[in-house]
C-alpha cells in the first residue's frame, strides 16, 4: 500500500474500487463464509453506511459469469484456490438495489421499482438472440423490457424476476444468483407516504415467486437495516437464514474491526488519530466482535489528508435526517426520559428486543423504538442479562451527539409551546423576582429529558444554551451571550425594551445540592468584582439587574440584586 491510494468516499460498487485504484478493506472472507455455511435465502441487516450495498457488490463481481477475474488479485479469497475455481464467474447473477424504490404515492414507488427491473433485464440483451432460447421465451423477455408502461400490472412484477432467472438459466445452463439491496426500503418509504399495506402486498409477491417457488435460483442474497417480520413479506420462506447484528456468523464482515482501522490509520501515517477515531466512531458489536462505523472512518481520514488538524465531525448521522430519535424522544415518558438521561451519560439500560416488526407496529410503543433503536444503529448491546435482555448503550460520542441536539431541540419546544407560563417567566426577570424564576426553571428542569450530567466542562456551557434559549425568545430583547465587559466576559447580558434597563446574569454549577446558594453569591459576586456592569452603562441603562443562577443536575437557585 502506498499513500497514492485513494479513499473511496461514497463509492459502492467494487469493480470501480479495485480497478481505479482505491483503498479497499478486504471483507472477501464474507464469499468463503457464505459458501460455507449455506443458506438457500440470506438475509443480512445491518445499520446503514456499514458497507452492506460494497459486499453485495463484491458478491456480484466474485460470482457473476461476466466478471473479470482479476478484480479478487491479492484478496483474502484469491487464496482458496479451490473455491475460486469452483464458484469464481461460475453464475449468471441479477443484481437489484431497491434504495431508489420511493414515491408519494403507491403508482409512483411501482413505476419505480418496475423500471428498476427493467433497467437489470435490458443488461441481458443477449437473450434477445439466444440459440437456447425459443420464440414463447424471446417474447417473455420482451415483455420484461416494458414493465414499466404506464398501464403495468403488479401481476407482471410479481412474476418478473423469477421469469428472467428461468430465461438466464436457459441460455447458460445454469442456475441464477439473485441479490437485493436495501430490500426494505420501499416499505420504509411506503409507511413514510402512507401506502404500506399496497407496497407490502407488492413486495410479499415479488419476493414469494422469486424467493421460494423458483427452481432457476442457486441461492439469494438480501441486505436491509431492520429484519421486517416473516408474516409481513417473507412469508411461507422455510429456507429462509436471517443474519442480524447478534449473530456472531459473519460479525467482521460488516463494519471496520480494531485491527482494519489501525491498519488503514497506518497506511496514511495517521496513527495519532486512533484514540479520536475510536471514541467517536467505534463502539457498535455486531455479534461477539466491536466495530467501528465504515463511512465514518474513511470520510474522516480522507478529511485528515487535506487538513491535519481537522476534528471529528458527525459524518454518519448527517447522510439522513435522525426522525427515528426524534420520534422516539417525543413519545418519551418520565420513566424513559429517565433512562435516555443514563444512556447520554454513558450507562446502559436492560431492555427486551424485538428483532422483528412491521413497520406500522414501530409506533404501537415505546418498547418497539427500543427495538428499532437498536437494530439501526443508534443503540448498541454491551452483553445480556440472565433474563435474556440486552444491555444497550448509546455506541459512541458521534451518536451520543445525536440525541443531546434532539433532547436540546424537544426541550426548547417544550419550554417554548407553553406561551403562558413563559411570559410570567419573562415578566418575573424583568421584575427581579427570583422566587417566581426558580420555581419556574425548577419545573422545567424537572419534567425535562436533560443532558446535564455531563463532563464537568461540559456542564455550564448547556446551561448556559438553556437560558439563552429562553431569554432569546421574548422578541423585544436583545440577548447576548458571553460579552465582554468590564474585566472579563459576562456569560449572558440582556438589553429590554425598556432603553434604560437591563440584566446581567451569571450561571454557575455546583457539585452538590447543598452548594447551590453559595454558588449563586459567588455568581454575583463575579459580576461585581469584574465590573461587568459597565458594559451596560455605555449603553445608557443605569436600571440593571444581577442575576446569580446555581445549577446542580435538575436544581436550580436564583439570587437577584438590583443596582
Amino acid at each position: 500500500m502506498t499513500l497514492a491510494l485513494k479513499l473511496p468516499v461514497g463509492i459502492e460498487d467494487f469493480q470501480e474500487i479495485r480497478r481505479l485504484g482505491f483503498y479497499y478493506v478486504d471483507k472477501t472472507m464474507l464469499i468463503e463464509q457464505l459458501l460455507a455455511k449455506w443458506g438457500k435465502v440470506n438475509l443480512f441487516t445491518r445499520p446503514r453506511r456499514f458497507g452492506k450495498s460494497l459486499n453485495m457488490s463484491m458478491l456480484r463481481y466474485f460470482f457473476d459469469i461476466e466478471t473479470d477475474k482479476t478484480l479478487f488479485d491479492g484478496l483474502y479469497i484469491s487464496q482458496n484456490k479451490q473455491l475460486c475455481e469452483e464458484y469464481m464467474g461460475k453464475f449468471p447473477v441479477i443484481f437489484l438495489s431497491l434504495k431508489g424504490v420511493d414515491g408519494l404515492t403507491f403508482s409512483e414507488a411501482r413505476f419505480c421499482l418496475a423500471e428498476l427491473i427493467e433497467s437489470e433485464a435490458r443488461r441481458f440483451k443477449f437473450l434477445m438472440h439466444s440459440d437456447n432460447l425459443d420464440a414463447d421465451d424471446k417474447a417473455m423477455y420482451r415483455d420484461l423490457l416494458s414493465l414499466h408502461g404506464a398501464d403495468v400490472a403488479a401481476i407482471s412484477l410479481r412474476f418478473a424476476l423469477k421469469k428472467l432467472s428461468e430465461l438466464l438459466y436457459k441460455h447458460y445452463g445454469q442456475k441464477t444468483l439473485i441479490l437485493i439491496d436495501e430490500y426494505d426500503v420501499p416499505l420504509d418509504k411506503a409507511f413514510q407516504h402512507g401506502y404500506y399495506r399496497e407496497m407490502v402486498a407488492l413486495i410479499r409477491g415479488l419476493f414469494g415467486e422469486t424467493l421460494k417457488t423458483n427452481e432457476f435460483i442457486q441461492f439469494a442474497v438480501l441486505t436491509g437495516c431492520l429484519r421486517v417480520s416473516k408474516e409481513s413479506i417473507f412469508t411461507g420462506l422455510n429456507n429462509f437464514k436471517v443474519l442480524s447484528i447478534t449473530d456472531a456468523r459473519f460479525d467482521e464482515q460488516f463494519g471496520f474491526t480494531d485491527a482494519e482501522v489501525q491498519q488503514l490509520l497506518h497506511v496514511y501515517n495517521l496513527e495519532e488519530h486512533l484514540a479520536e477515531t475510536k471514541e467517536w466512531y467505534d463502539g457498535y458489536r455486531f455479534g461477539e466482535v466491536d466495530v467501528y462505523c465504515p463511512w465514518d472512518v474513511i470520510n474522516h481520514v480522507d478529511r485528515l489528508l487535506g487538513q491535519p488538524d481537522a476534528e471529528p465531525q458527525a459524518y454518519w448521522i448527517n447522510t439522513s435526517g435522525n426522525e427515528l430519535v426524534k420520534r422516539f424522544i417525543n413519545k418519551a415518558n418520565k420513566t424513559t426520559r429517565d433512562e435516555i438521561e443514563r444512556l447520554v451519560s454513558g450507562e446502559s439500560i436492560e431492555k427486551h428486543v424485538r428483532l422483528e416488526l412491521t413497520y406500522d407496529e414501530i409506533d404501537n410503543g415505546i418498547d418497539n423504538l427500543w427495538s428499532v433503536l437498536f437494530t439501526t444503529g443508534y443503540l448498541t448491546q454491551a452483553g445480556m442479562t440472565a433474563q435474556g435482555a440486552y444491555k444497550l448503550v448509546i455506541p459512541n460520542r458521534e451518536i451520543r451527539e445525536v440525541y443531546k441536539l434532539q433532547i436540546q431541540e424537544w426541550f426548547k419546544d417544550a419550554v417554548l409551546s407553553n406561551t403562558e407560563q413563559l411570559t410570567a417567566c419573562w415578566s418575573a426577570f424583568k421584575a427581579g423576582d427570583a422566587e417566581v424564576i426558580e420555581k419556574y426553571l425548577n419545573n422545567m428542569l424537572s419534567n425535562s429529558i436533560s443532558v446535564f450530567d455531563l463532563k464537568a466542562a461540559e456542564k455550564e456551557n448547556v446551561y448556559h444554551t438553556f437560558l439563552v434559549g429562553l431569554l432569546a425568545g421574548n422578541s423585544g430583547w436583545l440577548v447576548k451571550s458571553n460579552v465582554e465587559a468590564g474585566e472579563g466576559f459576562a456569560d449572558i447580558i440582556v438589553e429590554t425594551e425598556d432603553a434604560d434597563a437591563g440584566m446581567i446574569l451569571e450561571l454557575k454549577y455546583a457539585r452538590e445540592a447543598a452548594g447551590l446558594a453559595k454558588a449563586c453569591e459567588k455568581a454575583l459576586a463575579q459580576i461585581k468584582e469584574r465590573r461587568y456592569a459597565e458594559y451596560l452603562k455605555n449603553e445608557g441603562r443605569n436600571q440593571m439587574l444581577f442575576y446569580g443562577i446555581a445549577f446542580y443536575k435538575k436544581r436550580c437557585r436564583v439570587v437577584v440584586e438590583k443596582l
